[in-house]
This record gives structure tokens, C-alpha cells and sequence, in this order.
């Protein structure tokens, strides 16, 4: 999760740091909705509406965006291409995958007809760094 000790606005809520912490953390990481975490603290014995919710959110979400954007792992800046053919109500389909160096599936498309060429150019728009050494698919 979030080290919220370094969150100096944080302070004068009735709730203390780490649940509001968690809060904000999971409607952020998980894209739930504010009923949806009014549920979840509900679960852990916490009773907050999710207009307070609404409130956190508002206040220090974007505080919070930033460090889970920041501690996201960056894509390298080799990729490939994976090629699955696969059945879809009875018909053929191609499903490609872009995958980086590290085995992170950075964008996925399927299509009916296999048209390798546009794929290339779609993914290249996308993602201007090179395509990886062994230029799979």
C-alpha cells in the first residue's frame, strides 16, 4: 500500500491516517466506486458514509494518484508481439498482445481478420520506443 507517514495533509480528521489512507488508496487502485469502499470499510468494521468518502477523495485524492502513478513500473523500452489464435462464437480471431521485456502485457487488441501490418503501425502509435530484438509475430 501507501506509506502515509509522509502525508503532512493528512491531519485534523476524526479518523486516523492509515484508514483514511486505505481509503483513498483503494478507490484509486482498485477504481471502485465510493459505495463500493463505504462496503469494504464496512467489512473491516469501520463505519464512514461514502459522501465523507466522496470528501477524502476530493481533498487528497490526487495526492494520492500521483504516488501510485510514480510507483508503477515503468515499461521498458523493448516489446514484442504475441500472436493467439482463438474461436469467438464459432469464428476465428487473432489476438495480439504487446509485451515488454519484463512480461508486462501493455495492450492487448483482437481482430477478426489477421492484418499484421496495421497492427505493427497501431502499436507503434502507441508505443514509439523500439519493437524488441526478436520481433515475434
Amino acid at each position: 500500500m501507501l506509506n502515509i507517514e509522509d502525508l503532512s495533509r493528512i491531519k485534523g480528521f476524526r479518523f486516523p491516517r492509515s484508514v483514511i489512507g486505505y481509503t483513498i488508496w483503494a478507490y484509486h487502485r482498485f477504481a471502485l466506486s465510493l459505495r463500493d469502499v463505504e462496503d469494504l470499510l464496512a467489512e473491516s468494521g469501520v463505519t464512514v458514509s461514502h459522501e465523507t468518502i466522496r470528501d477524502w477523495v476530493n481533498r487528497l485524492g490526487s495526492q494520492f494518484a500521483a504516488k501510485i502513478r510514480r510507483d508503477r513500473p515503468a515499461p521498458t523500452d523493448k516489446w514484442h508481439l504475441d500472436e493467439v489464435v482463438i474461436r469467438i462464437k464459432g469464428r476465428t480471431h487473432w489476438l495480439w498482445r504487446a509485451v515488454d521485456a519484463n512480461g508486462d502485457v501493455l495492450d492487448i487488441l483482437v481482430q477478426s481478420r489477421r492484418n499484421k501490418f496495421a497492427l505493427h503501425n497501431a502499436f507503434r502509435q502507441r508505443f514509439p520506443f523500439s519493437c524488441g530484438p526478436g520481433r515475434s509475430a
